[in-house]
């Protein structure tokens, strides 16, 4: 993850705020401001070793009950003020019920949602947290196993905007010693897998391009399935028919209808 001591930084959704207490200890941003959806009660009481005091005592603000996708949460922050914002392994909360996850996922399905939360977590970056002299950077960490690797987070997200996928780096735990991988809805540590940080502009040249892997060049290929050339013709018809493929092929025609008819995207 490419850091720099200068920058001014906002983290999204820090379940137990460990991320935000190590991106502080060992990178020291000349600004930080941590986000929480929870509750701050809820926060206490689902993390037993959360570092909500540990930020609190340097000073480093914290605002909880903040959702990225409602405007109405955002109290505590004013236009533009960062020049980077991170979001951490999202994912979509689990459904407490069956009726709420048929009511939501009629035409579309758990996938879909993830690709909405994060495409409405750029275009507020962008439209409102991101300092527009600063340097408009958003990044979202996400694990390289499935089903995080189907949300197709290096095109899906930027269909239809001025944004850019400039392009990713591994993301490295060891630089963050402390940072514990939360699950959403409970205290429990996730397994460590391969994870991938995703960086974004609304400018497509920028300085941090230089150490970044670049978007991969698909012309001859399938990037939804991160092929960047067929072999043959025999290899392309292959694969468009393999399971793979018809998958990443469902989760796009659905990307599709939520993006021309979700109620999300309709203002």
């Amino acid at each position: 993850m490419i850091i720099n001591p200068d920058w001014r930084i906002l983290t999204i959704g820090d379940g137990d705020l460990s991320f935000s207490a190590a991106l502080w200890q060992h990178h020291k941003p000349h600004t930080l401001c941590a986000t929480v959806l929870d509750s701050r009660t809820t926060l206490l009481e689902k993390y037993s070793d959360n570092q909500l005091d540990f930020l609190e005592k340097n000073n480093i603000t914290v605002l909880t009950d903040f959702d990225v996708t409602n405007s109405n949460t955002w109290q505590g922050i004013s236009y533009g003020q960062f020049d980077l914002v991170i979001f951490q392994f999202p994912l979509v909360p689990a459904f407490n019920n069956a009726a709420l996850f048929f009511n939501e996922c009629e035409h579309i399905s758990v996938n879909t949602l993830n690709r909405i939360l994060l495409r409405h977590f750029l275009l507020n970056c962008f439209k409102h947290f991101l300092d527009p002299a600063g340097q408009r950077l958003a990044l979202i960490t996400s694990k390289d196993v499935k089903p995080y690797s189907h949300w197709n987070i290096e095109t899906a997200l930027v269909e239809q905007t001025e944004l850019n996928y400039l392009g990713k780096t591994p993301f490295d735990i060891t630089q963050f010693d402390g940072y514990k991988v939360r699950n959403v809805d409970r205290d429990k540590h996730v397994k460590e897998t391969q994870g991938w940080s995703y960086i974004f502009s609304d400018s497509d040249a920028h300085l941090v391009q230089q150490h970044l892997i670049a978007p991969l060049n698909c012309s001859n290929g399938c990037c939804w399935c991160q092929i960047t050339h067929f072999q043959s013709e025999i290899d392309k018809t292959n694969h468009l028919a393999s399971k793979r493929h018809r998958e990443m092929a469902k989760f796009s025609q659905q990307w599709q209808w939520a993006l021309a008819h979700h109620t999300s995207f309709q203002n």
